[in-house]
């Protein structure tokens, strides 16, 4: 796999894998990207231009991305439409993107026999009690609970009829929460992070009990590259770092950090058919393809994060004011 084609390779997951690819394996990379407000070429900069190119563009072009696929060896899919509280305001993006963009790549690779890696969700799965022991596995039942999570279910069940019905040679993963460098300040850890950094205070909707599985994108990074070298054709792996926390416990880590009083916090407005808690069994990624995560310390991945926030703010201030006007309007 000498030549990669990454999509939605500029946004925040995407440009951290980009970053991993090339400092693991020696393959040149493409990147098509849409440049949404979500994606940055800042993300970009830096890396060699014999090796990296960027194409703007649309996933859901299937022209230009049958011409893309047709010059690669491997296509990696990161592009998606992903912001749960923006798909609840309009879906029809998310199933633009989500469904068609994936359809369009579907029979591209179909058309140039080329290997094809899928990156979802554990949104799929719908959420499961705070109590309940059980985590999701590669065998749990999908049940999305918003146009979000239904759109990116709806595109790895395309994933799989590919497969069986055309033999394109493909593999999903279903990762938990990331956080990490360059993901846009409306996701719920860059918020609380320049929320704290600018002396207000975090926002946390509901009672904050809500349980989300996180991994540093790092982590990701290095199972999807271990999936597309290793993985085996049409199976599906769960990628998590067993990182459980509740809203609650990361806002009061990154208060922590930042030696504020833990309790300083500002309780707002839920989302509608919000998902109480996340979690993966990440156990067949580990046994069967050797992964683990370098991150296995939340809080020092969480530290790393900070730093770098603080680091860039150039990058995310030029947005946080309208980011939190969109919030505010909505009281959250």
């Amino acid at each position: 796999m000498d030549r990669l084609l990454v999509t939605g390779g500029a946004g925040f997951i995407g440009s951290n894998f980009v970053h991993h690819a090339l400092a693991h394996t020696e393959a040149n990379v493409t990147v098509l990207d849409k440049l949404t407000y979500a994606a940055s070429e800042a993300s970009l900069e830096g890396l060699p231009s014999d090796r990296v190119s960027l194409v703007v563009g649309d996933v859901a072009d299937d022209t230009l991305v049958d011409r893309l696929v047709a010059e690669h060896d491997a296509v990696v899919h990161f592009a998606a439409e992903s912001h749960n509280d923006n798909s609840l305001d309009d879906p029809s993006p998310f199933i633009r993107t989500n469904l068609l963009g994936t359809f369009a790549l579907l029979e591209a690779v179909r058309k140039s026999g080329v290997r094809f890696h899928h990156v979802s969700t554990d949104e799929v799965y719908g959420d499961l009690d705070l109590d309940d022991p059980k985590r999701f596995t590669e065998d749990t039942p999908y049940n999305p609970s918003s146009p979000y999570s239904a759109s990116k279910a709806g595109s790895d069940h395309l994933v799989r009829a590919w497969v069986r019905s055309f033999g394109v040679q493909a593999t999903i993963s279903n990762c938990s929460n990331n956080y990490g460098p360059w993901q846009h300040v409306e996701k719920f850890i860059p918020r609380q992070i320049t929320n704290v950094a600018r002396g207000d205070r975090p926002k946390v909707y509901g009672d904050g009990m809500n349980v989300r599985d996180w991994i540093h994108t790092e982590d990701h990074s290095s199972a999807v590259l271990a999936i597309l070298q290793r993985g085996t054709i049409g199976e599906t792996y769960l990628v998590g770092a067993d990182g459980e926390r509740s809203n609650l416990e990361v806002v009061r880590a990154i208060l922590r950090h930042f030696g504020r009083n833990e309790d300083d916090i500002e309780f707002v407005r839920d989302r509608a058919g919000h998902d109480r808690r996340y979690a993966i069994e990440s156990g067949k990624l580990r046994s069967e393809l050797g992964w683990q995560p370098r991150y296995e310390d939340f809080d020092a991945g969480l530290a790393a994060t900070i730093e770098w926030y603080l680091a860039h703010e150039d990058w995310w201030a030029g947005v946080k004011a309208a980011t939190e006007a969109t919030y505010a309007a909505k009281g959250q």
